[in-house]
């Protein structure tokens, strides 16, 4: 039985060594960041650095979420094989203390880390990300790129009093109710082409899109501004959103109310109800990634062949990270189930870290 001093301790190791690749990576993915916005923002002088930088240290929580399964993965591997070339694992075996149990506070501190992250990392991540759309919404005008895309350039057709009409706009913010580098093509109701819309920014109110700083082209009279210009629409917020929004930008105890205004409004919500379970799956992704760990980096203290444990461990993380995007794209699309698609790859990286280790350490 472990004691519990010897439980604290070695889970002290485990979580400095999750803690410490997570920060490396934070800050590789920050400079990374702050070079390449500094590059997009390089042609407008009134542009600080101490505003890129800010709008970068925002935006970059949401896209560590993506390093946190690996994070485990490997600080788990640099904990074992640290404590093993300690000779740390080789007394405790010694001691008759199985893997089993000096295992576990390393499981124990990916269910707490994977519980810390969808409760409370997640929410304050997609916060700090709406912030810096916020933050860079006005930095580029209509004419140009903008330094942030909430989501990749997306159409979208609707329909309102006026006649049909297709959207296509480059960022989304404000919840579904404001878009940023809006061009709209509008048709009467028999379909023929009446304008070209192009303005800086749209807002959704209650069946209509307020345009501002809009130009409007038609083929009977010059290109006419308007610092305000309405298109009507009978899309809602959550239509826009269920069109054109990422998943991702929404909190995890948000989900659940948006998932019930899309089946309410009619509209299909298989990505978001995949979001909410692969978050809900996440500690046992990471009791996953524990277990992988054990499995590829314990017997190096046995048998040495350091770096087959490092092919090994980078083979194993690239193998769940195929099966979780397989499994999200099919969730997404509506193939299979969001529950199955969410909670395979972890059920599967447990089943193959405990297959492995029931092979090497009991036969």
């Amino acid at each position: 039985m472990l004691g519990r001093t010897l439980t604290l301790y070695f889970s002290a190791r485990f979580l400095k060594a999750i803690l410490g690749l997570f920060l490396l990576a934070a800050v590789l993915i920050y400079l990374f960041d702050v070079l390449e916005l500094l590059r997009r923002a390089g042609e407008r002088g009134d542009v600080s650095v101490l505003r890129v930088s800010l709008i970068s240290l925002l935006r970059v929580p949401l896209l560590l979420e993506q390093v946190i399964p690996f994070a485990v993965l490997f600080g788990a591997i640099l904990a074992f094989v640290t404590l093993s070339r300690a000779l740390e694992l080789v007394v405790t075996r010694a001691a008759g203390i199985s893997v089993w149990q000096f295992g576990a506070p390393a499981a124990l501190v990916a269910l707490v880390l994977g519980i810390l992250s969808v409760m409370v990392y997640n929410p304050a991540a997609v916060w700090m990300q709406q912030r810096s759309d916020d933050l860079a919404a006005g930095i580029f005008g209509s004419e140009e790129t903008f330094l942030l895309q909430t989501t990749n350039s997306v159409w979208l057709r609707q329909d309102g009093v006026d006649g049909e009409s297709v959207l296509h706009a480059e960022q989304l913010i404000g919840q579904g109710t404001v878009l940023l580098g809006v061009t709209i093509f509008t048709f009467d109701h028999d379909g023929t082409f009446q304008e070209r819309i192009e303005a800086r920014e749209a807002r959704l109110f209650e069946e209509y899109w307020n345009l501002t700083d809009a130009i409007v082209y038609t083929t009977e009279a010059d290109p006419q501004r308007y610092g305000a210009y309405k298109v009507s629409t009978f899309l809602t917020p959550t239509e826009v959103r269920e069109s054109i929004g990422a998943p991702e930008s929404i909190s995890f105890w948000d989900l659940p109310r948006f998932i019930e205004l899309a089946r309410r409004a009619g509209l299909p919500a298989y990505r978001y109800t995949l979001q909410y379970q692969t978050l809900l799956a996440r500690p046992l992704l990471l009791l996953a990634m524990v277990l992988i760990a054990a499995a590829v980096s314990l017997k190096v203290s046995r048998f040495g062949g350091l770096g087959r444990m490092i092919l090994g461990g980078i083979l194993s993380g690239f193998v769940l990270y195929v099966l979780s995007e397989l499994a999200r794209d099919l969730g997404g699309a509506g193939i299979v189930p969001p529950l199955i698609a969410a909670w395979a790859p972890g059920v599967f990286g447990v089943l193959m870290g405990l297959t492995i280790l029931l092979n090497q350490e009991d036969g």
